[in-house]
């Protein structure tokens, strides 16, 4: 009798002999067979079949064949692990010492596999914890489902609610994880992602010249209130008479809210900062991109996204002493320019033009009637003038309708509190809005890519109706869309299990990748250090 059986038997006598070498390699080529004789008898049916029957029929045949494959993988796998596996070892000054194998469920892409591995128990009797030698060299942790289970649905969730990544998960894979396993997994990867951005090297090909575009958007956070709520005893739950009252049912569990006055908020929205990073290449007379594109978004102070922009325009070459053109793109925000001064002092900063459109509408209706054919001329004509480098001249008209506006009269005060805060943004910023020889120069004159980003990575994911996050589990899965819209996904699933796996090589320490505590937000503090 080999090694492996006997241990198996001194675990569990009754099922460990179906574990062996010899019974998996035997429920191996019955699997086989069983996908030969199903393909033969298919073919070979007088009545009329469809394919869509048959590959239904294959898939769990062959999904049945995968199993009993991966079986026999691991099987052989503990052997060579025994043959190579000391009785008693140290690992990061613990002492370890073999004891009787233990059986274990895992959940794979094919469906759930059984399989035995040798344990090794810590010596010192206060701890008696210990590690399976063979799933720490196979990166295997405690969470009972694969890495590949695993991260195909954190994948999934960085795009789906975590309702739907289960049922879609659920098409392709036969056994999938809860979705508070899968929510889990989520916060256990977010807890990573700081060292990864960190690491990830820079793109080769870059271009001649890195535009940076930064702006915000909040996404709707739970109040004092709702948490409370959601954290509090559970009430005893008592059904409706008839499944069409369940709507109101629901509704009476909880006090009516106080109806909303025009303008007020409900979301309790957090604010999340976007940037955007790519380069442009030189080619004649144009600059051609986007080259290398690049997201990061985070809930951290705004600080946070340009010390993280500075640290990427580093790597990418574009240093402060490089020497190399840098255009910064944003909405205007005082925030932002005051961050943009600290962090690229050199670089050629842009406000929108879409924004100061806006701004240039916000003028018109003060001065014309909403809708009319003569507001939208104006606006046209003003934003040529933007266009051509005319800014003095759009200014000049302002302060002259300003001062045509009496300061007394029906709505008067109004429409000239906000022409004169109109003017105020422009005069503020007009050395940020020379568009022409921005568009001499085939530069950037608007922030779309970063509009485009925020619409995606973050108001898609996170802004829905009755959608309310906590801003510390919302980052984790925020910066893991970013990293699937950056085409880093599989390396970054890589670079975990590495690093997982080392830490378990090292310190004989049974791992786990799920977790119920969010990481804390980034420090800008510890960043620049």
């Amino acid at each position: 009798m080999s090694k492996i059986t006997e241990l198996s038997l001194i675990r569990n006598p009754e099922t460990a002999p179906l574990l062996t070498e010899a019974a998996v390699r035997e429920k191996l080529a019955t699997s086989a067979g069983a996908v030969t004789a199903l393909v033969s008898e298919w073919a070979e049916r007088e009545e009329a079949v469809t394919f869509r029957e048959f590959e239904k029929a294959l898939r769990v045949a062959v999904f049945a064949l995968a199993r009993a494959a991966v079986a026999l993988f691991l099987a052989l796998r503990q052997q060579r692990v025994m043959r190579e596996q000391p009785r008693r070892e140290q690992r990061g000054g613990r002492t370890f010492r073999q004891a009787p194998a233990q059986a274990r469920n895992l959940t794979t892409m094919f469906g759930v596999v059984r399989y035995v591995r040798t344990y090794m128990r810590e010596v010192a009797a206060e701890a008696r914890r210990g590690f399976h030698p063979l799933d720490v060299a196979l990166g295997l942790t405690t969470d009972r489902f694969s890495p590949n289970v695993l991260s195909a649905a954190a994948r999934l969730a960085t795009k789906l609610s975590f309702a739907e990544a289960r049922s879609t998960l659920a098409s392709f894979v036969p056994n999938t994880p809860s979705t508070e396993v899968i929510e889990n997994t989520v916060l256990g990867l977010g807890r990573h992602t700081a060292q990864w951005f960190e690491q990830a090297p820079a793109p080769e090909g870059d271009g001649d010249v890195l535009v940076i575009m930064i702006d915000s958007k909040g996404a709707p956070t739970a109040t004092e209130q709702e948490l409370a709520r959601r954290r509090g005893k559970r009430r005893k739950r008592t059904m409706p008479a008839s499944p069409r009252h369940r709507g109101r049912h629901r509704r009476g569990r909880h006090p009516k809210k106080p109806r909303r006055n025009k303008g007020d908020k409900s979301k309790n929205a957090k604010m999340a900062t976007m940037v955007v990073m790519y380069t442009l290449r030189r080619h004649g007379g144009y600059l051609l991109g986007p080259i290398n594109r690049w997201q990061y978004a985070s809930f951290a102070p705004k600080e946070h996204a340009f010390a993280i922009a500075r640290r990427e325009a580093n790597k990418r070459g574009f240093a402060g002493d490089s020497g190399k053109l840098i255009q910064l793109v944003t909405d205007g925000d005082d925030d932002l320019a005051c961050y943009a001064g600290t962090y690229f002092p050199k670089a050629k900063h842009t406000i929108d033009v879409i924004h100061v459109v806006e701004k240039l509408w916000t003028a018109g209706d003060c001065l014309f009637r909403e809708g009319s054919d003569e507001r939208r001329k104006w606006v046209e004509h003003q934003r040529e003038r933007l266009y051509r480098g005319h800014l003095r001249l759009v200014l000049v008209e302002l302060h002259d309708k300003l001062d045509a506006i009496p300061k007394t009269g029906p709505g008067n005060k109004g429409k000239r509190e906000r022409l004169e805060g109109v003017i105020r943004y422009l005069e503020k910023r007009a050395d940020k809005m020379n568009y022409d020889e921005l568009l001499d120069h085939d530069l950037e004159i608007s922030s779309g890519c970063v509009e485009g980003a925020i619409k995606n990575i973050i108001g898609k994911r996170c802004d829905h109706g009755g959608m309310r996050w906590i801003k510390e589990r919302a980052e984790a899965l925020l910066q893991l869309r970013c990293i699937e819209a950056n085409g880093d996904w599989d390396a970054f699933a890589d670079y975990v299990h590495d690093i997982m796996q080392a830490e378990a090589l090292r310190d004989g320490t049974r791992l786990r990748l799920q977790t119920t505590t969010p990481a804390p937000l980034p420090s800008v503090e510890k960043l620049v250090a």
